[in-house]
């Protein structure tokens, strides 16, 4: 869902080639709803293989993550563990806003409406545990990091971000904020162009937020920005009613003292239970980032053999890979 703040936060388009060379951790999650989201049928309907397994996830790791790595941009990916148990209120809220959808997606089919199709299919989908373990099985296919998060990812690729071990966090939202992330990328994995209801097409690009800035700008510390994000709302809370970002900003600029803040805006939550899951989640130290090459035998038996796509394209996406790969390592000894 993500904390609803983009509004006052500072944000730097960039270009593909800024991220040269870079090791990006990705929310696998929040990526794999992306794809889902965007790649489906006229209809809304979504990439399926003979046996009606949704294939969505997948042709997006193909496509898009190989695009990154033609681009000599590193990414490793971050799975959500455990959710806490104050997000399972938000969670209770999804399911009953994708059954809700799932309704008026029936009525749509019924009565022919491709474009409300289109829009409900979206609001359905479901990222179940088959395709995030065969996404999985893909990605360490393609020679990836891929680690898994003891709960929320958002706190693990922050604090990997903040030791250092990479550079950049890839996710559509701005919630690793806060957790302390000093650097987010957006729109990384998105598809390069969008199309308008006019018809007409617009380019994208990857938009860098940097937790200094956003500090500077809003004239704020780290803790006074989570206090913030619980005000207007979070996954964990629905926020204080009729109070938007702005309004939140002047409320933690006025009140030092956090208890009197949310006792005067008279919040019906425990802010201090909030704030805790931002600043104590779990997260695993031990991990290892480790690119290798492209298993090709691993790649073809899933998405081929398991999944029905194309050998050829699938061979189409290694020659590039590999071509990018060899100019790389010419470039290399030609500058030693």
């Amino acid at each position: 869902m993500g904390v609803k703040l983009s509004i006052i936060i500072p944000k730097k388009e960039i270009s593909f080639e800024y991220l040269e060379n870079k090791k990006i951790a990705i929310d696998f999650s929040n990526m794999a709803y992306q794809f889902l989201s965007s790649i489906r049928q006229q209809d809304g309907t979504p990439l399926m293989d003979s046996r009606g397994n949704i294939t969505s996830v997948y042709q997006g790791i193909l496509s898009r993550i190989s695009n990154l790595i033609s681009r000599n941009i590193m990414p490793c990916f971050i799975f959500d563990g455990k959710s806490p148990i104050l997000k399972m209120k938000t969670q209770e809220q999804r399911r009953y806003n994708k059954e809700l959808a799932g309704i008026k997606l029936e009525k749509a089919r019924v009565e022919g409406d491709e474009e409300l199709m289109l829009r409900y299919s979206k609001q359905t989908s479901r990222l179940s545990k088959d395709i995030i373990k065969n996404s999985k099985e893909i990605l360490m296919a393609m020679g990836l990091p891929v680690i898994q998060a003891p709960q929320e990812a958002d706190a693990q690729l922050s604090h990997m971000c903040e030791v250092g071990d990479v550079d950049y966090v890839a996710t559509s939202d701005i919630d690793p904020l806060f957790y302390g992330c000093p650097r987010t990328v957006t729109n990384l994995t998105l598809s390069q162009r969008r199309r308008l209801p006019s018809g007409a097409y617009v380019k994208i690009t990857p938009t860098v937020i940097e937790l200094k800035d956003v500090l500077s700008h809003l004239g704020i510390n780290n803790d006074q920005l989570i206090a913030l994000a619980i005000l207007v709302g979070t996954d964990y809370n629905e926020g204080v009613k009729g109070i938007g970002p702005k309004t939140a900003l002047k409320l933690v600029k006025e009140y030092k003292n956090f208890d009197v803040l949310f006792k005067n805006v008279n919040a019906d939550f425990n802010w201090r239970q909030i704030y805790a899951v931002f600043k104590s989640m779990p997260i695993m130290k031990n991990y290892q980032l480790k690119w290798k090459e492209i298993d090709v035998y691993r790649l073809k038996k899933i998405l081929v053999d398991q999944h029905d796509f194309s050998e050829e394209r699938i061979d189409k996406t290694l020659t590039k890979l590999k071509e990018k790969d060899s100019k790389k390592h010419q470039k290399s000894l030609s500058d030693f």
